[in-house]
């Protein structure tokens, strides 16, 4: 029987770090900025995974909707919430579970999620080995890099395991001591068996020959309400003009997606991404776009909310339901559709 390592994931701790590390990216745009509304993003970490967002900055929506974007790359769902909690910015984009931690725990201006990005998990199972016609039995005894406890992609990843019939406590080792971002870093050096990597970490490992892709944890966990946009509750009140801009311009994002190649895609978003070559982003991008991982809207509906629910609860991290109607307005993502 191996060990379980488990992470406590306790927002009262989030609220005391801070968000150290700022990631300004550049768009389109033949305004001037004095003419724009200055709005802060701050994003859960920077993926080829979340393409229409940079879609939209690249091509100038932000602009074309009287936003001038500050993106700030947060590492981790905890830094980002704080980060919008304690106003330094305005709209954070993360897993969901977040809204309903912080809702749960009792935070009177709480965040609400009004707009939905990816219906998929963004990861994918590398093997040290390559495997054909891998299954998922063929995880037990073994040594798994997994995510902090409470987040969607550990939560995602032993969503799966139970879906297959595998205890994620006894059936095999999933290591959780190695910070989000690093674990591709780790693997490279002899950690573990499998290891969960989004883009491009996963693509890199295959091509210096470190690890193999054996399975997409979006096509395996079939629709899942990955990630949103948010904000506070107070801030929507006071700015639902600039809440509406910023969903239009999200939703011109992910009508190019809809009406473009992955090629067109690729080059739309590469200076988001210099160090990765365009046939890498281009294969990425396949990647994504043949599982479905976008939406044509942004609406959050709520059978997918309650299903995020129902992921929560059997990873025991939610003990009491919380209301939909309470943590996802729909009006701007059913407005902002053309």
């Amino acid at each position: 029987m191996k060990k379980h390592f488990r992470l406590c994931f306790t927002y009262s701790l989030m609220l005391i770090l801070l968000v150290g590390t700022f990631c300004s990216c550049g768009k389109k745009n033949n305004s001037t900025t004095d003419s724009l509304t200055s709005v802060t993003l701050n994003e859960v970490a920077h993926s080829i995974f979340y393409a229409p967002m940079y879609v939209a900055i690249e091509e100038g929506y932000f602009a074309e909707e009287g936003i001038d974007l500050t993106l700030v790359t947060g590492f981790g769902a905890d830094k980002t919430m704080t980060a919008v909690l304690t106003g330094e910015a305005e709209i954070g984009f993360m897993g969901s579970e977040g809204t309903i931690y912080t809702y749960a725990g009792g935070t009177k201006d709480y965040v609400v999620n009004f707009a939905q990005l990816t219906q998929r998990a963004g990861n994918f199972l590398v093997s040290r080995e390559p495997i054909e016609n891998f299954t998922w039995d063929m995880l037990k005894g073994k040594t798994v890099l997994g995510g902090r406890a409470g987040g969607m992609p550990q939560m995602v990843f032993e969503y799966i395991l139970n879906k297959n019939g595998i205890d994620p406590v006894n059936d095999l080792m999933i290591d959780q001591s190695i910070d989000f971002g690093s674990t591709a870093a780790a693997f490279s050096g002899g950690d573990a068996d499998f290891t969960i990597e989004f883009e491009p970490h996963a693509t890199t490992l295959e091509a210096k020959g470190d690890g193999y892709v054996v399975a997409s944890l979006g096509e395996a966990s079939g629709y899942v309400p990955y990630t949103a946009f948010c904000a506070k509750q107070s801030y929507i009140a006071e700015h639902p003009e600039i809440i509406q801009s910023f969903t239009n311009a999200l939703q011109k994002g992910m009508d190019y997606i809809q009406n473009h190649t992955p090629e067109e895609i690729a080059k739309a978003i590469a200076p988001q991404f210099a160090e990765t070559d365009i046939a890498t982003l281009t294969t990425i991008i396949s990647r994504y776009h043949s599982q479905d991982t976008w939406k044509d809207n942004l609406i959050f509906d709520k059978e997918a909310f309650e299903l995020l629910q129902n992921i929560l609860e059997d990873s025991k991290v939610l003990e009491n339901r919380v209301p939909y109607e309470d943590l996802v307005t729909t009006e701007f993502a059913e407005k902002a559709i053309r």
